[in-house]
């Protein structure tokens, strides 16, 4: 059985509580895509930790992490991390990486960064983690497979031609100091030695993992809107964000996914550039942003202020519907209770027409949101665990944004502990 969880907006949706909390009753927990570049944030009995490239279930000492071949992989971040955790009391976690995962090279993060420099105001709001570069070759076929570290004579070979190609860029576009393949090849030994005792044909092992009747759980970064496809292009990540890809990045048959958890926040919020209808600014941004999350709203890898927006139900059924969510879970609720009324976005008005389908970016840019309000529950309602308990107004607010997402909540983080959770 294969469980995805993935996010319905723009990332920061809760992702990293959700498959800590599926990861109890999971053998295997596979990052499927994306890098270090964004992080989930996780509070459990042993304290709060941000992960970025580690799956979120690395707290368990039943189950297997795996880095599957659709990560963008930053190797001296994945041991910083594991390092990082292992210092703070938790039992080294099992790893396995895919023999075909493809490595973020040191050139990739410099590249990121003198990227964003000469774009300077119309930069990509980029993590600056080497991502898009990253990407960029692995399609233009120049990029680093885990399994080629292992042979030497076609790395040097790679890297002499790659640093040719990177060498003109750096001089000519950047007036940055050029590469030199002798001192990358020296890094990628260290790299060798370090990733060795990890490396798998991970296909094949979740191949017996599913003859066996193994329990799998396909973890997603970002979400829906930051789907280089179907999400808010160009200002979106370069890899795909759906679970879809899924089966793609884990290599698995796709009809292996059997349940997909959408991961849908109780409001909006969003890291970097890119449109936000439902966005809102000022005193009432800064009091969602302080109360949000676990510590504020900041983002979980930059620490940069997240923006604030209230519930935009035509994203979430957007992104629901991208992710062929099969359920929904509804988190950081307990945020919202100190407010008196709730506005919902239920519709874009478009050059004066209203419409309850997410548009293409050129479309988006001209939305404006069309609002319903709700009352207010006013109440704490962190730490209750069944839901009729739930103040009336909050079980109301609850069911109308499920009808608008037309996908059921099964599951309401109310608190951003590991069991903080409302089953319904």
């Amino acid at each position: 059985m294969v469980t995805a969880i993935v996010g319905a907006n723009w990332g920061d949706e809760g992702k990293g509580k959700i498959t800590d909390m599926l990861g109890e009753e999971s053998d295997i927990i596979v990052r499927f895509q994306g890098g270090s570049n964004a992080g989930h944030t996780i509070v459990n009995d042993y304290g709060k930790f941000a992960l970025h490239i580690l799956p979120s279930g690395v707290f368990y000492d039943h189950t297997t992490s795996i880095i599957g071949n659709g990560v963008a992989l930053n190797i001296p971040d994945l041991f910083r991390e594991i390092n990082d955790i292992v210092k703070r009391g938790v039992p080294k976690p099992r790893i396995l990486v895919s023999d075909r995962a493809q490595i973020v090279m040191p050139y990739h993060i410099l590249f990121d960064q003198y990227e964003e420099e000469r774009l300077g105001g119309k930069s990509f709001g980029s993590t600056k983690s080497g991502i898009a570069p990253f990407y960029s070759d692995k399609y233009a076929k120049i990029g680093v497979q885990v399994s080629e570290l292992f042979d030497e004579d076609v790395l040097r070979e790679k890297l002499e031609s790659v640093c040719v190609q990177k060498n003109v860029l750096l001089e000519n576009l950047y007036h940055k100091p050029a590469l030199n393949p002798d001192e990358i090849l020296e890094t990628l030994r260290e790299y060798r030695s370090q990733i060795e005792p990890y490396v798998c044909d991970v296909s094949s092992y979740l191949h017996a993992a599913l003859k066996e009747g193994k329990r799998i759980l396909l973890e997603g970064q970002l979400g829906s809107l930051k789907d280089p496809d179907h999400g808010i292009y160009p200002m979106v990540t370069s890899s795909s964000t759906l679970a879809a890809y899924g089966a793609v990045g884990a290599g698995i048959p796709p009809y292996e996914i059997k349940r997909i958890v959408t991961v849908v926040k109780a409001y909006s919020s969003a890291v970097g550039a890119g449109e936000f209808v439902s966005e809102i600014f000022g005193d009432e941004a800064d009091e969602l942003r302080k109360r949000g999350g676990d510590g504020g709203e900041f983002g979980a890898t930059t620490g940069r202020p997240r923006r604030m927006g209230w519930f935009d139900a035509v994203a979430s059924r957007y992104g629901c519907r991208i992710q062929g969510a099969t359920e929904a879970a509804l988190t950081v609720l307990d945020v919202l209770g100190y407010l008196d009324e709730l506005p919902i976005c239920v519709g874009y008005e478009i050059d004066g027409k209203v419409t309850r389908d997410f548009p293409t970016t050129a479309r988006l840019k001209k939305a404006k949101p069309v609002y319903e309000t709700l009352p207010g529950w006013k109440e704490d309602i962190r730490g209750i665990t069944e839901y009729d308990k739930l103040p009336e107004n909050c079980r109301k607010y609850i069911e109308f944004i499920e009808k608008e997402l037309e996908v059921p909540i099964k599951m309401i983080s109310n608190g951003p502990g590991r069991h903080e959770i409302i089953y319904r």
